[in-house]
């Protein structure tokens, strides 16, 4: 179950891919891929844990808005109805849109390089590293210079860097020089754009609306990304009958120029940030890291998403593979998969709330890490099924299951996250918990396609749904465990 934001998007591994505990709500912003709960949101792997996606942002509620200052904005709004609130229905319609290009986009990376450019198992790893290597190698950093930035602006700048970029591969296949290593370089730069897309949609979403309807605003988020997941796979493996694989690049460019240019059109109250009280870059980033780390919730959430995502995607790397490969189901059956694994992420969304007040918010944090480890399951018992409509069968209900437990995860977690964290520090602490629990998917996925070429697909696969099954420990023996509430 991966998560951690696409947002929006950082954010354990399952069935789905790119899904990750801890990601944004938002766009996912992985190649061809999802990180997350909201926009957030990731890439070739399927099953990602970042419990940090796509992920619900909450910030104090208050029954009345109150001024906030730092980072975010001296201007009190009133606390109206989101349906009422113009730039805020503006902001939801962009990342809608944004997110179905993504999910159509989404079945594209896998296909072309598995069926098209023939990747082996560890080039498949390979790639995926790439999309995630700039969570480890720049999320640090980013999270610093977001607090010292316009988040909306910062927002629109990696939007444009993204569908650049994603225009590169049909451009390329069409001249007929498209290689791997484009598909490498491509991953890299949309990877990069993304680690400060995501630290910003997280930051920017208690600027945009006022505190108490944050939660409300994060659930809309989430809800419309996992509608988008749910069409746009299916759409995409159905657009694949009759058009090339890199067309289907060009939707996810799109998506993202039209986020774009929602953003352009939306007013927020952000001034620019007041300096951070920490004169260097490395104190501002050690003020955030010792944010996370000292929190006695915070901290134990980190640890269980890191080794649920690492695991995770271990597993997620090798699951095209091992639909379009190992049991030959096909491009239309593994967007199909996908689509209704999104089912399962709009039900979890609806239903956050609901679980939390039923088994308590605490408790639902590490039974969700446990009933997702026995769905993840049914990923390598597939393979044992004599009739391809049994493996089709038990790869739907991993995926839907799983989509519905990380999406629940993701909401409860990273809700209390924003609530509980100084405005002046989201972005470094956003930063902070994304390199912590993304970082280690680049070494996942490099392990996943290494174990793949050397013992198997089945065997790596199983091996990374056993160890995601230990990431709830950290989360039993902690205060977690009985809190009927998380703390705001």
């Amino acid at each position: 179950m991966t998560s951690e934001n696409q947002g929006a998007t950082p954010e354990p591994a399952g069935p789905s891919p790119a899904r990750s505990i801890g990601g944004p709500p938002g766009n996912p912003g992985a190649v061809g891929t999802v990180p997350p709960a909201g926009p957030p949101t990731s890439p070739t792997t399927v099953p990602a844990p970042p419990i940090e996606a796509p992920p619900a942002a909450d910030r104090p509620a208050a029954d009345a808005p109150a001024p906030v200052t730092g980072d975010v904005t001296d201007v009190v709004r009133s606390d109206r109805s989101l349906w009422r609130d113009g730039d805020f229905l503006r902001f939801w319609g962009g990342q809608g849109v944004s997110q179905i290009g993504s999910s159509v986009g989404r079945i594209a990376l896998p296909v072309l390089a598995v069926s098209v450019l023939d990747a082996t198992a560890f080039q498949v790893g390979l790639l995926d590293a790439v999309q995630f290597a700039a969570f480890l190698l720049i999320g640090l950093p980013a999270g610093a210079w977001v607090d010292r930035w316009r988040k909306r602006r910062t927002m629109i700048a990696a939007d444009a860097v993204r569908a650049v970029a994603m225009l590169a591969i049909p451009v390329l296949w069409w001249t007929g020089s498209l290689d791997f290593w484009h598909l490498l370089a491509v991953a890299a730069v949309v990877g990069t754009a993304t680690v400060f897309f995501d630290v910003g949609y997280q930051s920017f979403v208690p600027v945009l609306v006022p505190s108490g309807r944050v939660a409300d605003a994060n659930g809309k988020l989430e809800a419309t990304a996992q509608v988008a997941r749910l069409g746009g796979p299916g759409i995409g493996g159905a657009l694949l009958s009759v058009v090339s694989v890199p067309v289907l690049f060009v939707a996810e460019a799109v998506g993202y120029l039209v986020s774009a240019i929602a953003l352009i059109t939306v007013r927020d109250s952000e001034r620019r940030p007041d300096p951070p009280q920490e004169a260097s870059l490395i104190g501002q980033i050690r003020a955030g890291l010792s944010f996370v780390v000292r929190h006695p919730l915070i901290s134990r959430i980190t640890a269980a998403t890191g080794i649920s995502n690492f695991f995770s995607t271990v597993a997620a790397t090798l699951y095209p593979i091992l639909i379009l490969r190992e049991l030959g189901l096909g491009a239309p059956v593994f967007g199909l998969i996908m689509s209704l694994g999104a089912v399962g992420g709009v039900l979890g969304a609806a239903l956050a709330s609901r679980i939390g007040d039923r088994v308590g918010e605490g408790n639902a944090l590490p039974l969700s890490l446990v009933a997702s480890t026995v769905l993840m399951l049914l990923m390598p018992a597939a393979t044992l099924m004599p009739a391809p409509w049994l493996q089709i069968t038990a790869l739907s209900v991993a995926d839907f299951g799983f989509s519905v437990l990380v999406v629940v995860y993701n909401v409860l977690q990273v809700s209390m996250r924003q609530r509980v964290c100084p405005p002046a520090l989201l972005g470094r602490m956003n930063a902070s918990i994304r390199c912590l629990v993304w970082g280690v998917m680049p070494i996942g996925a490099l392990l996943g396609g290494w174990l793949g070429g050397w013992i198997g697909i089945v065997p790596t696969i199983l091996i990374g749904v056993v160890g995601a099954g230990t990431a709830c420990v950290p989360l039993f023996f902690s205060p977690l465990w009985g809190m009927r509430r998380l703390p705001s």
